[in-house]
């Protein structure tokens, strides 16, 4: 598919030290990286700041990879509660600070985007009062964005205050609709919670998506799952982002999976560029059907035993009180 660049999450590499996981991410041929800013990938607090992102963009470039900086790491702020604190807490000074760092960090590296997400909604808080928390960090966020020529991407996240792609553009209006204010589109919860099908919801936030997380899920439940074992048709989703001129990043999201690493990213890639010739086949057999035949098809890319793909993006209820996995 032309224009689409495949990624691998460093979150899902954890016991890699950061160089080898770049050296295993770019030898299996993927183009780019999402780096998780975390204790043991470039912790952003960590003495030596400086030269260590030096190095590691002098690394990239001998790697040829492209990057985005993404910031869930689950105890980096608090050693004893996961994602804390957050936009949401009653001080998000450190939240906002990490985030102000990876703002940096991404500038210096030429990042593509920095994503981030909400938060969990503290179960003293009313919804209200947590609105007006996001709105105030995100503003924030958004200004020192602004000032060091970054773009960001903001994810809805299954179970956190902005949960899906309606909240994400409610939220995009409260803060006046910043024009390097965009969207990180997981692939995965577009089918765990969405109403639409996953390529409409492609469609839907085509002209503000700048990074795209891809994994497979199954309806309902919000756990990153190998492709081949939830329920995505991957082909029509690639050839929507393809339509939509997404030239970004695709990043495999697998933050369960760092035990295997090497072996799962190996058959995520392959599996990637198998669902993308059969998307471009497909493109290739309806341009026959109305009398466009005789282009030459795509050569076939190897990994072909990862073709098989199930379940449709049916439309039900939007389920509810759905944990945040990540």
């Amino acid at each position: 598919m032309t224009g689409l660049r495949f990624g691998y999450g460093t979150n899902g590499f954890a016991n890699h030290r950061l160089d080898d996981a770049l050296r295993v991410i770019a030898d299996l041929g993927y183009q780019g990286v999402a780096l998780t800013l975390d204790h043991d990938h470039l912790d952003p607090f960590a003495p030596g700041l400086a030269a260590r992102v030096g190095a590691l963009g002098n690394r990239l470039a001998e790697l040829d990879l492209g990057l985005v900086i993404e910031t869930g790491a689950r105890y980096l702020l608090d050693p004893w509660r996961k994602h804390a604190p957050t936009l949401l807490d009653d001080d998000p000074a450190l939240r906002i600070e990490f985030l102000r760092r990876a703002i940096a960090v991404g500038a210096d590296l030429g990042a593509e985007a920095v994503s981030f997400w909400a938060g969990v909604r503290p179960t003293a808080l009313d919804e209200s009062s947590a609105w007006d928390r996001l709105v105030a960090g995100c503003a924030e966020v958004v200004d020192a964005a602004f000032t060091a020529g970054v773009t960001l991407g903001f994810e809805p996240e299954p179970g956190m205050l902005v949960p899906d792609i309606a909240a994400w553009w409610r939220l995009r209006h409260a803060l006046g609709a910043p024009p390097g204010f965009g969207i990180t589109l997981d692939i995965g919860h577009c089918r765990c919670l969405e109403p639409q099908p996953v390529p409409d919801c492609v469609a839907e936030v085509a002209a503000h998506l700048v990074n795209v997380q891809i994994d497979d899920m199954r309806r309902g439940v919000h756990e990153h799952l190998e492709f081949g074992t939830g329920e995505i048709d991957f082909p029509p989703v690639l050839r929507a982002l393809a339509d939509a001129g997404y030239t970004g990043l695709v990043a495999v999201e697998l933050p369960r999976d760092s035990h295997a690493a090497p072996a799962v990213a190996a058959r995520s890639v392959d599996f990637l560029h198998t669902a993308a010739w059969q998307a471009e086949v497909a493109v290739e057999q309806i341009g026959s059907t109305v009398g466009r035949a005789g282009a030459t098809g795509p050569v076939r890319p190897r990994g072909d035993e990862h073709s098989e793909r199930a379940g449709a993006a049916t439309t039900v209820a939007r389920p509810a009180g759905l944990e945040g996995e990540a």
